[in-house]
């Protein structure tokens, strides 16, 4: 018998037909003699239906208010899946965040979890209950309801199993597991058995929406096995664990396990700043007030006094930033503010990476063949970055796929 913790995301749980279709499933693994906590979504589309609301009243509702709102998205689903549990005869007990006991800091609507009080939970798992948890949200030190953000129930999951001491954590998607790359723009994409929490942390930090960042961070901070799963297709998904046991399992380590890309970056560029000690700071310093993130930065070798320097935000930051730079160009003692907002950034993941050399010239030939100009490049020890032209994006990322020949298994 196993204790597994399983998540599923609004297209799972998006319509009646689909919350009896986890049941069913739940139901599966239970028979099979397993603990089960389900973890669970708002219905797709309910969430941000739940903002319209909040915004016809108010453009910028009270983050206190906004989570007590947004929380009942969960609150509904919880308490369908288990209405469709008890009608199969299968035992099961919903939980709020409160009730879970999954305490946060005060920080509404991005919490961060601090501690699970799972006593309550562990005995109706041992009662031979289904526990079903609503995802994305907690409660602070002062009872107040907290949700954790944007695809803060997978976050959830990988808490509540690390609490739990649970053998698996199951993220069930729209898709049956992490891939080479995505398949709706590389259709020989080939679906990975196995990926190390290092390479998903990349592969997510660079773009790939299969799994939410923190939650990868999470899981591999309290050691918690996560599998990436289809709601909608039986298969053995891909499993998230750690490089050393891919090792003892004497696999073959993949030079190159898969590439992200990202579509929503922008650039900008200072040029002719004084070449000093401390001139980073002072241009990213009230980038970082603003509370926007920067990804990639270069800065070019001085010449006569002066330097360049080029750094990425998300595309959403883009005319603030701009607007933050022009206000401060004169203080810099900058020539120049420069913008693109038409860009777009591919990375090759791999831990192979760290045993193999001229990952980097393989990949700049096979841009080049394509014609595409690479703008900036940023490495890691498994990462390579490039920016190019947004127009090339899907050109790039099938010509690295076939350089690497990605679509055959090792």
């Amino acid at each position: 018998m196993a204790l597994i913790v399983q998540k599923y995301g609004g297209t799972s749980v998006g319509n009646i037909e689909r919350i009896q279709n986890v049941a069913e499933k739940v139901i599966g693994w239970r028979e099979r003699g397993h603990q089960i906590v389900v973890v669970v979504s708002a219905m797709s589309g309910e969430t941000d239906r739940l903002i319209a609301l909040a915004k016809a009243i108010a453009s910028r509702p009270p983050p206190r208010e906004l989570d007590v709102l947004l929380s009942t998205g969960e609150q509904v689903t919880i308490a369908l899946l288990c209405i469709a549990l008890e009608k199969h005869g299968c035992p099961a007990r919903s939980y709020t965040g409160g009730q879970a006991r999954i305490l946060t800091d005060n920080a509404f609507n991005k919490a961060r979890i601090q501690a699970i009080e799972a006593d309550a939970m562990r005995a109706d798992l041992d009662a031979g209950r289904v526990v079903v948890v609503a995802g994305f949200q907690g409660v602070d030190e002062d009872g107040n309801i907290t949700t954790l953000g944007r695809g803060g129930s997978d976050t959830t999951g990988v808490a509540l199993a690390a609490a739990l001491k649970a053998d698996e954590c199951q993220i069930y998607t729209d898709v049956d597991g992490v891939y080479t790359t995505d398949p709706r723009v590389v259709p020989e994409a080939r679906r990975l058995d196995r990926i190390t929490f290092e390479e998903m942390l990349e592969m997510a930090s660079a773009g790939s929406k299969v799994l939410q960042i923190r939650s990868v961070e999470f899981a591999g901070k309290h050691n918690v096995p996560l599998r990436v799963l289809s709601s909608f297709q039986d298969g053995p998904g891909t499993l998230i664990t750690f490089e050393e046991a891919l090792e003892a399992e004497s696999m073959e380590k993949e030079l190159i396990s898969g590439i992200a890309f990202n579509r929503d970056e922008a650039k900008l560029t200072v040029l002719g700043v004084p070449d000093r000690p401390g001139i980073a700071f002072s241009i990213l310093g009230p980038v970082s007030d603003a509370n926007i993130e920067v990804d990639m930065i270069i800065q070019n070798i001085g010449r006569d006094g002066t330097t360049d320097f080029t750094f990425t935000v998300h595309r959403n930051d883009y005319e603030r930033t701009l607007e933050i730079l022009r206000q401060h160009a004169a203080q810099l003692g900058a020539r120049e503010v420069s913008g693109d907002n038409r860009i777009a950034k591919l990375s090759l993941v791999g831990i192979g990476m760290r045993s193999h050399a001229g990952v980097a010239s393989r990949m700049f030939e096979a841009l080049a063949k394509e014609g595409i100009n690479i703008r900036m490049i940023s490495t890691s020890e498994i990462k390579i970055s490039v920016v190019v032209d947004e127009k090339y994006l899907e050109l790039g990322v099938r010509a690295l796929h076939e350089a690497f020949e990605l679509d055959k298994a090792a």
